[in-house]
């Protein structure tokens, strides 16, 4: 009886004992991996509980170990931290009080690059995440207000409008006298345009009875025109015939010999002449060009001299024209 106690003692303990490990390590407990103990102060944890889980970046690294409340600190509350031993943290790093939407809470490890490494037993800094409600009382607080200035606009444009409406009311109103005036308007409009029709009609009358008074005047003015130019042409032609009639005796006066013209005309002596006349001139103007001490001489140069120096050009252009 004594063994069989004993075997349903030890099975007991064993039992309670593998319960216990069995119900820790479902809470994130692991008794055969080393842990650092971490500190964190906040003013309000919101339903943070122990075995709640710590995270960096989403992978779980550690759990809430234990909380305590320190009511010689305005009753703050100090948040055991336990955190895998392979897990670094630095001065710079922060403890976020995170809230899920659905109600889960967990701290967040904000993990900062720095030179100072904390050792285990120090206190992290703190910082508590917004909540949804917070993000969405943040963002309606702008929708709100803008939806109060528009509102306000809403009011300022209805107000307006209902001015708008009266003024539009006056509008009707005089409106509705406007047809009998356009009425009045057209009846007079009408009468001044037969009034003007029948001037008109009147006047285009008399122009055409003018007009057929004066069609006997044109004819006649028509005839006096046809006769002043056969006058004028008459005149012309019979000038034109005495014209005619002067350049023939003219031109046989000229073909006669008794006058100059005729005479320069017909006989080529003063035609020979002339040629004569421009030959000395040439020759003179020659030998002016190649001779002017002949003329231009204070005293001048007497004949003979001047034969000689006519004699010695022509035997120097015969001595050149050889050596060619």
């Amino acid at each position: 009886m004594k063994n069989k106690e004993l075997k349903v003692g030890l099975f007991s303990a064993a039992g309670i004992l593998l319960l216990y490990f069995g119900f820790n390590y479902l809470k994130g407990i692991d008794f055969f991996e080393r842990k650092k103990i971490y500190y964190a102060v906040y003013d309000n944890i919101d339903q943070l509980a122990i075995s709640n889980p710590v995270l960096v970046n989403g992978y779980a690294v550690g759990r809430v170990s234990h909380i305590k409340i320190l009511q010689k600190k305005n009753n703050h509350v100090l948040v055991e931290l336990e955190i895998d031993s392979d897990i670094v943290l630095t001065d710079a790093t922060k403890a976020i009080l995170n809230s899920e939407l659905l109600g889960g809470k967990s701290v967040l490890l904000k993990i900062v690059h720095s030179d100072k490494t904390l050792k285990p037993g120090d206190t992290l800094k703190t910082q508590v995440a917004k909540g949804m409600f917070d993000v969405l009382s943040e963002t309606a607080t702008p929708v709100a207000t803008d939806l109060q200035t528009t509102l306000r606009k809403f009011n300022e444009a209805v107000d307006n409008l209902s001015k708008n409406f009266s003024k539009l009311d006056v509008i009707f109103t005089k409106l509705q006298s406007t047809p009998e005036l356009l009425n009045k308007t057209l009846v007079t409009a009408n009468t001044k345009m037969e009034e003007l029709s029948a001037s008109f009609k009147t006047d285009a009358e008399k122009i055409n009875a003018t007009l057929d008074e004066l069609r006997p005047t044109l004819a006649n003015f028509k005839v006096v025109s046809d006769s002043l130019k056969r006058v004028e042409l008459n005149k012309t032609l019979i000038k034109t015939q005495q014209a005619l009639v002067s350049l023939n005796e003219t031109l046989g006066k000229m073909k006669k010999n008794n006058n100059t013209v005729g005479r320069l005309m017909t006989e080529d002596s003063l035609y020979v002449n002339m040629n004569r006349l421009i030959q000395s001139l040439n020759k003179l103007s020659e030998h002016f060009n190649t001779n002017p001490k002949h003329f231009l001489a204070p005293l001048g140069k007497s004949k003979k001299k001047v034969e000689r120096d006519m004699r010695k050009q022509e035997e120097e252009k015969k001595a050149a024209a050889q050596k060619k």
